[in-house]
């Protein structure tokens, strides 16, 4: 049965071959090897679907050893952690009312192929709104964005962080253990290209948690980090035209994308109600179990996870 995937243009299919070594009369016998790994895996139970494994492979540049360990560590994360990484109701009150506020934003037209998002953490007040919140809303849509857009996943996302707004309050819900985990997920679990970040506007505090995400981040992903003064900077970088229209630009407006994620929130409902089925056990892995404290612990260094 031909691979149940999503047809992808001939410069997306140009992208992956030549940087994510895909080579498309494999894919079936690649997501069929996938397949077959996971069989294997009593303590493992994720989504097997066509479109969703894809993303690991082409996230891992279809090294099957990679790809085993980054959905390994997708369930465990979520599974161990939900509160931070698995949301299975869209229509909570709050997830809503924190989207309408468009904290993160993903913008319609690329940037060199890649996708353009904003994350604005001042617009939510850091006493009505916990970050760990915020960053749930971020999660569903770095999940949607996951099934759906093929070129954040072969071409990669640029992201720009304005701190306009942003208090020492929101910074202070940053904990050394949050922030572990999250660089984890992003870094080992997520299959997404990430191609920059970019913070502009920032405000005294801000060194302190720079600071502490830096060294858990690996020399590659350091190295894509950006911090400018004022846009004028930024823009070096990020040409003014892939900006929202409230900043100048021509890519759109945040109000345009608030209202297109909204309606994907609504269309994904059943899918994130699914979330629930899938994840892991850690009484059936084979071998030794996680030890959490000792990776996650806030005292000491961090060390990555090692589940390959």
């Amino acid at each position: 049965m031909p691979a149940q995937i999503r047809p992808i243009s001939e410069e997306l299919q140009a992208n992956a071959k030549e940087f994510l070594n895909e080579v498309p009369e494999r894919i079936e016998s690649d997501l069929e090897a996938l397949k077959t790994w996971i069989k294997q895996q009593p303590h493992l139970n994720p989504r097997t679907d066509d479109q969703f494994l894809i993303a690991f492979l082409r996230g891992c540049k279809y090294s099957l050893e990679r790809t085993k360990a980054k959905l390994d560590k997708y369930f465990t994360l979520r599974t161990k952690y939900p509160e931070l990484f698995s949301v299975t109701d869209v229509d909570n009150p709050k997830l809503r009312e924190i989207q309408r506020l468009g904290p993160i934003v993903y913008l319609p037209n690329l940037l060199n192929g890649c996708r353009v998002g904003m994350f604005r953490i001042g617009v939510c007040s850091a006493d009505k709104y916990t970050m760990l919140e915020v960053m749930q809303v971020g999660q569903v849509m770095q999940e949607i964005a996951l099934m759906e857009d093929d070129h954040a996943i072969i071409n990669g996302v640029i992201f720009i962080m304005d701190l306009k707004g942003a208090t020492p309050g929101h910074f202070l819900q940053m904990t050394p253990g949050m922030a572990k985990k999250m660089t984890a997920f992003n870094e080992e679990a997520l299959p997404m290209r990430p191609k920059g970040q970019h913070f502009i506007n920032t405000i005294t505090g801000f060194e302190t948690i720079f600071n502490m995400f830096k060294p858990m981040m690996s020399k590659k992903q350091q190295g894509r980090l950006f911090v400018h003064g004022k846009i004028e900077s930024l823009t070096e970088h990020v040409p003014l035209k892939y900006l929202p229209k409230e900043y100048g630009g021509e890519n759109g407006s945040i109000e345009e994308a608030i209202a297109v994620w909204g309606k994907k929130f609504d269309e994904y409902r059943d899918f994130f109600k699914d979330n629930a089925n899938y994840g892991t056990n850690e009484k059936l892995r084979p071998g030794k179990p996680i030890d959490f404290d000792s990776i996650y612990g806030t005292e000491g260094s961090f060390r990555k996870l090692n589940v390959d």
